[in-house]
């Protein structure tokens, strides 16, 4: 019987959990990043004559 490679194994967990984590991320981002302008506007400019 073959033995188990469980450093390779952990290796593959590792991978799979980052890759979700910076999935996770790119998906906060883009949320973010699509409500930031609809919150934000520009400020006005008033004239400021004394």
């Amino acid at each position: 019987m073959a033995k188990a490679n469980y450093k390779f194994d952990k290796r593959q967990r590792d991978l799979a959990r980052q890759k979700k984590q910076e999935e996770k991320r790119l998906k906060k981002l883009a949320r973010k990043a699509a409500q930031e302008p609809a919150e934000v506007s520009p400020p006005v400019p008033r004239d400021e004559t004394p």
